[in-house]
């Protein structure tokens, strides 16, 4: 067979795993990295092996994947949610296009036309 010139590709893989005995890092029990987990990390290239137990990277998952945050430094890398902010600001301004009243979420300027929610859905972009 033909070496490749992709790594990994095309060659034979001479080492072997063993099962080995780890501790999570979030609850501090131990748990077994076996050698197939060990040779599927080799496989995708993984450099490190797993901090935490199966419960706890289920109980990371779930908790990611509803959107709760384990750190107080806010959303995804690190910017603020929604549900952090103080009440929103709005501002009184007439409709460009109608003349009516309209609420505003942003301090209107004399340069930039202003729209209410009816007008603005007929002249926005797209």
């Amino acid at each position: 067979m033909k070496p490749s010139s992709y790594p990994g590709i095309g060659r034979i893989s001479l080492v072997t795993y063993s099962d080995r005995t780890l501790t999570c890092v979030d609850c501090g029990a131990p748990f077994v990295h076996s050698a197939a987990d060990q040779e599927f990390y080799a496989e995708r290239q993984f450099v490190s092996d797993p901090k935490r137990c199966t419960s706890c990277r289920a109980t990371r998952r779930a908790g990611r994947d509803s959107g709760a945050d384990s750190h107080d430094i806010g959303g995804p890398r690190g910017l603020e949610r929604p549900q952090d902010r103080g009440q929103r600001e709005f501002f009184a301004a007439l409709c460009s296009e109608c003349g009516n009243q309209a609420q505003v979420p942003f301090r209107p300027r004399m340069d930039r036309p202003v729209y209410c929610s009816d007008c603005f859905r007929k002249v926005k972009p797209g």
